[in-house]
């Protein structure tokens, strides 16, 4: 799930299952996803690091997108 660099790389299957997860598991809004994904393109910072850093989601939160991120990628 992490390259060389140590950034989170997915399929495309994946990122829209991990898209979903936000969604539904920690009731993002689209619009908060959006804003993050818009960031994401400009910074090349990892996704969950960016909704967190935005205050889009909490520390526990955070730590639910990583623990989702490693059983995915098993």
């Amino acid at each position: 799930m992490t390259n060389s660099q140590g950034k989170i790389t997915m399929s495309h299957t994946t990122y829209k299952q991990f898209l979903r997860f936000l969604h539904e598991e920690l009731s993002l809004s689209h619009d908060s996803i959006a804003i993050a994904q818009r960031s994401m393109e400009q910074t090349r910072g990892p996704l969950p690091m960016l909704l967190w850093q935005y205050g889009l989601i909490d520390l526990n939160e955070l730590d639910k997108i990583y623990d989702w991120l490693e059983k995915t990628s098993v």
